[in-house]
């Protein structure tokens, strides 16, 4: 069950906007490398807000998940690389490579989230938007990261 920052249990609710918010950060992050990924990480999430309608609660996760990426983006690149054997990361999907990089920034970064929630969303993330292998690919790659991290 997730827990929140005080270790209580988080509501449903709760559990469904931190769901949601995961997925407008690999919105956000598809985008941004659409464009070039030149731009910083917020003018992509302007731009989302600017023409999508988020709900408010939601916006003090996703503004944290990006700074968060903003902040750690080349270590987290770095991390994933060494988790690939035979694969660059620029090979990778958009969106494949948006999901990873939330979901190690979760487990390199939030010690108080638990690694197998992050995995666990990673390979749901994967299931809804990536192709017919992302969901495998994701957790085999997110569990190599939680490899690198208890080491």
């Amino acid at each position: 069950m997730s827990r929140g920052v005080a270790g209580e249990p988080l509501s449903r609710r709760e559990r469904i906007d931190r769901m949601r918010s995961r997925a407008w950060v690999v919105h956000i992050l598809y985008l941004w490398e659409s464009r070039g990924a030149d731009r910083c990480l917020d003018e992509a999430a302007r731009s989302v807000r600017a023409n999508r309608r988020i709900s408010p609660s939601r916006l003090p996760l996703i503004c944290e998940h990006l700074e968060r990426l903003d902040e750690h983006l080349e270590e987290i690149d770095r991390t994933i690389q060494a988790c690939m054997d035979n694969w660059r990361l620029e090979r990778l999907s958009r969106i494949d490579r948006s999901i990873l990089r939330l979901a190690t920034s979760e487990i390199l970064y939030q010690p108080e989230l638990s690694p197998a929630i992050s995995i666990q969303e990673g390979i749901r993330l994967a299931g809804q938007y990536g192709g017919s292998d992302s969901p495998r690919f994701i957790n085999g790659i997110l569990d190599a990261v939680l490899r690198i991290r208890s080491a």
